[in-house]
């Protein structure tokens, strides 16, 4: 029985670079035996201006029956002026929520041919090979009370709340410890126990999830400490597991160290690993409709798809193959061109991926 994949475009750079991961789906569909069928919807920014939400319940049905969701990207200024509960941004939070995409993996990998793209020296990056496996449906994201409201002294006062329960912190860590034990058997626990209850709770609980894993090394650091080590030594680290915010700032940082924000793709699994996929980028309107975004995150989005959602690591592995080809080339979108290479937009880089699928 086919696949289903549901397609999310979503804002800005959205549609182009799912545009480009698309024809690496219909290629695998039609020349490499993947049986999928594809169905698209809107969600975002793009689903507030057609619908009027960001969410619409048709959009949040056919991702219920789908068996995993490519996104692109959502936001954008043009709808930074509406009220929170409506923005674009809520329409992935209702998605994450609403399908219990509870668990965030994102690989931080240094492609050897973009360690000049790096900000760090190569001596530090180079085989950099990092997983951040970040909480999704709780902490201060989700937490409640929340929002805006007038006290008695007439000021505005800002709320949210930073909360976990036991079970939602135990369920991570066992992703995380089973990520950790089939790979180099380390994991380093982020939270910022010394301030903030919610994550002494987190440390107590990764603590005893712990012992259920004797062969897995666990540590447990803080988050400054965490952000500050990642630039300094960030080879120390193999899977860093933690909570919503700070998985959501840590992870980004990482992102940098392998050059740039473009390259790197992001699973967000429920308990039966299904999952949404998208790269950790945002919209990024400032180029929006310009054709100069990088798609190889997109398109090693799919790669992630294919391994954790439909354990099809031979499609999965022939997608990361022809990226490391096209890289090997010399082809560079503009956010990791470096001298002497050839800088091409969106589209080229697409094809030039589609073609090297081709080149086995």
């Amino acid at each position: 029985m086919s696949k289903q994949i549901l397609i999310l475009p979503g804002d800005g750079i959205g549609p182009e670079i799912v545009d480009e991961a698309v024809k690496i789906l219909a290629c695998l569909r039609d020349d490499h035996g993947l049986d999928i069928d594809m169905d698209e919807a809107l969600v975002g920014g793009a689903a507030i201006d057609a619908t009027g939400g960001p969410l619409p319940e048709a959009t949040l049905e056919l991702a219920r029956e789908a068996d995993a969701i490519l996104l692109g990207a959502v936001g954008g200024p043009k709808w930074e002026p509406l009220p929170y509960a409506v923005r674009p941004e809520r329409g992935l939070l209702g998605l994450r929520g609403g399908l219990g995409l509870f668990a965030n993996l994102r690989p931080a990998i240094l492609y050897p041919q973009l360690a000049a793209a790096s900000s760090l020296r190569p001596e530090i990056v180079a085989g950099l090979d990092i997983v951040i496996v970040r909480e999704l449906t709780g902490d201060i994201y989700f937490g409640k009370p929340r929002g805006v409201h007038i006290n008695e002294d007439g000021q505005r006062v800002g709320v949210n709340t930073m909360v976990y329960t036991e079970a939602e912190i135990r369920r991570i860590c066992r992703v995380a410890f089973d990520i950790a034990r089939k790979r180099n058997k380390s994991l380093c626990s982020v939270d910022k126990a010394n301030v903030l209850e919610s994550t002494e709770l987190w440390r107590e609980v990764a603590t005893e999830v712990g012992a259920e894993y004797p062969d897995v090394a666990l540590s447990h650091m803080y988050v400054d400490n965490c952000a500050m080590q990642l630039v300094r030594n960030p080879k120390q680290f193999d899977v860093i597991v933690t909570g919503n915010i700070f998985g959501d700032i840590l992870s980004d940082e990482a992102s940098m160290l392998t050059g740039s924000i473009g390259m790197l793709p992001s699973a967000s699994l429920d308990e039966h690993g299904k999952g949404m996929y998208e790269p950790i980028h945002g919209s990024a309107p400032d180029i929006a409709g310009k054709g100069v975004a990088n798609p190889l995150a997109t398109i090693l989005s799919v790669a992630m798809m294919l391994r954790y959602s439909f354990g099809d690591e031979d499609n999965a592995r022939r997608i990361e193959q022809a990226v490391t080809r096209v890289l090997d080339r010399g082809l560079r979108t503009a956010d990791i061109m470096s001298a002497g290479m050839r800088q091409v937009g969106t589209s080229e880089m697409g094809d030039a991926v589609l073609a090297a699928l081709g080149q086995e």
